[in-house]
């Protein structure tokens, strides 16, 4: 019976003796754990590493650990670097009693989980630290421990009213003490307004908000998170502190706190446990003092591919072959926040592979694409979109993105490069995809050309998506199912939900955004009559008459499918 941990891993894992040797004397070197080393260089998984250990050591290995700690008494007497540094967690679970022994006043057991057991000296501490005489100790893999920690030390932290609760009347010498943080879960500064921004800041990026906005009235201060597309109040700070909470951000955002008459733009870059967040900065003087809005960029997000947006099988197809052609232009429009620079994202990751050049440029870059060139316009420089794109033709793109069409000389540019063999897409602020030509014609291109180089207009909205949880079946009235052009036949083979509200969703009824679609393709006939007209009601109905589905009947579709409600499909497609 193997004797050692060198024997475990040898005889029993399959180690080459040299390999650990090897390793071992890495791991001296770096002060690494020996694991995190024969993980690193593939001698063996982490999950086999600690089975080998729990048998070397007598412990038992624990591969989940429970998302949400039964307690989180803990954090306000240990520091989150310790426990981050040698990688152990103190886990508080109740005991199993009898049945009918009535076990809710049962006292907490705790259980340390470790992820390197050589480490016992610092267990020892934590124990003292917790006034405990002693507790099981487990192994744990790294991740499983270090999200353990992050979220016992969220749900730890007090709430936004207590936290302006404690504001003391003098907040002058907190500016002072401002200092930038890697991550907001390290951050344990006494300042109340530090702690009040990033609790407001890892809130926003947990309950998935889009933007955060911090708006000054006249006797009041307000703070809501954008959520889905809509505004939602969080809290109301006592105004005192609007100077102090205004001056923090704009200090992280690396912006002028003595400038408060002229708009200014800043970025923060975080990092909220194990998720990395960019964060724009955008600040307005108003009447009540400086008006504060902050755009939240979830860097870790997965980049979302062409089979992500929720389009069905007759648009996913008609896509699928629009964004492979040879050349021309394809438009997606929509209002500020309708996910077209997301559609345009997923188009590009689809079609990115090594024999295509793709060249972008945006305002600003919002996700970095690996294998494609992206250039930020910069108007201070003088780089605008119809400069920039004018210097992108000489790249030998064979695809370019044009984060919009502001301008004549970018549309008339952008026809051009279509012209001349390239491919583009760009967006447009329209209400519907009709009214895009109208919108080019106006911004003084040639309806000759517009019918030459357009080759289909895709407008989006976002629609929320019901909550799984907590969502339930619902009768549809007759005004509505007359608005939406539902048949009562159809209802027979269709169930139509609502939202009822949980801790899940908010308690909003939904979770998460889907677009809904209405694809134009520029057709012969849609072509020839762009050269007569450029009223864009002529042009939808043509669209209509040869087959296009409008932005309702696609919500519809949506609707009956149980994935939104008609509320919902109202709110986006008004006409």
């Amino acid at each position: 019976m193997p004797e050692s941990l060198n024997d475990i891993l040898t005889q029993d894992y399959g180690v080459p003796e040299e390999v650990l040797a090897e390793s071992r004397k890495l791991a001296e070197e770096k002060d690494a754990p020996l694991g995190e080393v024969l993980v690193q260089r593939k001698a063996l998984s982490e999950a086999l590493y600690l089975e080998a250990v729990g048998r070397y050591y007598g412990l038992a290995v624990w591969n989940m650990l429970d998302a949400t700690p039964a307690s989180t008494d803990f954090t306000s007497r240990v520091p989150i670097q310790f426990l981050k540094k040698h990688r152990m967690v103190p886990v508080f679970i109740r005991p199993l009693v009898p049945l009918g022994g009535g076990g809710e006043g049962a006292q907490l057991r705790m259980v340390v989980a470790v992820n390197d057991p050589a480490h016992f000296a610092a267990v020892d501490d934590l124990l003292r630290a917790l006034e405990s005489s002693g507790a099981e100790v487990v192994l744990a893999p790294a991740q499983e421990i270090l999200s353990a920690i992050n979220v016992a030390y969220d749900l730890g932290r007090d709430t936004a009213e207590q936290l302006v609760a404690d504001m003391e009347e003098s907040t002058d010498s907190i500016i002072s003490e401002i200092e930038k943080t890697a991550d907001l879960l390290d951050d344990t500064s006494d300042a109340p307004i530090i702690k009040l921004v990033n609790h407001i800041l890892s809130q926003g990026v947990k309950a998935r908000a889009s933007d955060v906005h911090i708006e000054p009235y006249q006797t009041s201060l307000k703070v809501r998170y954008r959520v889905d597309g809509i505004l939602y109040d969080l809290i109301s700070p006592p105004k005192r502190i609007q100077s102090a909470m205004i001056s923090r951000i704009k200090v992280m955002g690396n912006m002028n706190i003595a400038e408060k008459r002229l708009p200014q733009d800043g970025r923060i870059e975080i990092r909220i446990g194990d998720r990395n967040v960019d964060i724009r900065v955008s600040t307005i003087p108003t009447q009540f003092g400086e008006r504060v809005v902050m755009r939240l960029l979830d860097k870790s997000a997965r980049l979302l591919k062409l089979t992500d947006l929720g389009l069905d099988k007759k648009h996913f197809d008609l896509m699928n072959q629009l964004i492979r052609s040879a050349h021309g232009i394809i438009l997606v429009t929509g209002p500020t926040g309708s996910g077209k620079t997301t559609s345009l994202y997923a188009v590009l990751s689809t079609i990115n592979t090594p024999d295509i050049n793709i060249i972008t440029i945006e305002d600003p870059v919002e996700y970095q694409i690996e294998g494609i060139g992206q250039i930020q316009v910069n108007p201070k420089i003088d780089l605008t979109f119809a400069r920039g794109l004018r210097s992108i033709v000489r790249q030998d793109p064979d695809v370019i993105l044009v984060g919009e069409i502001r301008d004549p000389e970018t549309a008339e540019i952008a026809v051009q490069s279509s012209l001349t063999g390239h491919l583009v897409f760009s967006t447009l602020h329209t209400n519907d995809s009709a009214s895009s030509i109208t919108r080019l014609i106006d911004m003084g291109v040639e309806p000759f050309l517009i019918s030459s180089s357009v080759i289909a207009v895709v407008a989006q909205r976002l629609v929320r998506v019901l909550c799984d949880v907590c969502k339930r079946p619902v009768q549809l009235d007759e005004a509505s199912m007359t608005q939406l052009g539902i048949r009562p036949e159809d209802l027979a083979q269709y169930t139509i939900y609502e939202g009822m509200g949980c801790s899940e969703c908010l308690h909003t009824g939904y979770r998460g955004r889907v677009a809904i679609f209405e694809i134009m393709v520029m057709d012969r006939e849609i072509k020839s009559l762009i050269l007569t007209t450029s009223d864009s009601n002529q042009i939808k109905a043509k669209a209509v008459e040869n087959g296009m589905v409008t932005l309702r009947s696609d919500g519809v579709a949506k609707v009956l499918a149980g994935i939104t409600t008609v509320e919902e499909v109202f709110r986006v497609t008004q006409q």
